[in-house]
């Protein structure tokens, strides 16, 4: 299926990465819902940037099913045709400062379990609401947002590293069910992105050491993973799935 001719959802895109990606499939012709749970002015200035013909801003919990169903139905009405390609890029409650993150000694479950919920559920919750549509189209793309740092994990961000480390084995099983339907699964791992909100938190000379020590000199930006997005909802990937692609400048090579 061309770009154009897709009905895109991405979680959680009213702000950075998430607003990156959902304006970089605007511009090649995509229809999108820009989803969020709580910024609303701001999912509304993405889909206004996008315009409001081609784009819609759905509110909806990602750790919620029937809330995932509803929007997954809205948007169905809304465009004429169903959500043909999902990017589970939604953040749950985190914020990138290693010097406020808890390590072993003081770190709880709960956290843990609130990226499991923000990474593994969400995306068994989209996953499961768009299926059918998917199988019946023999069409479908899935690409989960990762992180480098399951490969390179040079901060204590325990719980949010183990959350998308769960994701890449959610990714592969998927990969592998569904695949006989047309249907692809990857991921896309970025690094420490420049500047987020949720990287707003992280001290400049983060950034420095990263940029320093990347073989393209550079911290990458939420437009770099965005544009590696849009090749795993391509044509070009047909024969792409089950792959992690990390987009980080080369800092961490696999």
């Amino acid at each position: 299926m061309e770009m154009n001719e897709q009905v895109v959802l991405v979680t959680g895109s009213s702000r950075g990465l998430g607003a990156a990606i959902a304006k970089a499939f605007g511009q090649v012709g995509a229809k999108v819902v820009v989803n969020y749970f709580s910024s609303k002015e701001k999912a509304e200035e993405v889909v206004e940037q996008i315009g409001n013909d081609q784009a819609i801003a759905l509110k909806a919990d990602v750790r919620n099913q029937t809330e995932v169903n509803n929007m997954f139905q809205h948007a169905k009405d809304h465009f004429g045709q169903p959500i043909s390609t999902i990017v589970n890029n939604a953040l749950i409650d985190f914020t990138f400062n290693g010097d406020e993150r808890n390590k072993l000694d003081t770190i709880g479950w709960d956290e843990f379990q609130t990226q499991l919920d923000g990474s593994v559920k969400a995306a068994l919750h989209t996953l499961q609401a768009g299926r059918n549509d998917m199988v019946k189209q023999q069409f479908g793309r899935i690409i989960n947002i990762g992180t480098n740092l399951v490969q390179n994990p040079v901060v204590p961000y325990h719980d949010y590293n183990t959350g998308k480390a769960a994701l890449i084995g959610l990714t592969r099983s998927m990969a592998k069910e569904l695949g006989a339907d047309g249907i692809g699964v990857n991921m896309v791992s970025g690094g420490l992105l420049r500047k987020t909100d949720a990287s707003a938190a992280t001290p400049d000379e983060v950034f420095n050491i990263i940029e320093e020590g990347t073989p393209l000199q550079k911290v990458t930006t939420p437009e770099d993973v965005a544009n590696a997005i849009l090749f795993f909802a391509s044509p070009w990937s047909r024969a792409v799935t089950g792959q992690n692609l990390i987009v980080d400048g080369g800092l961490v090579m696999k």
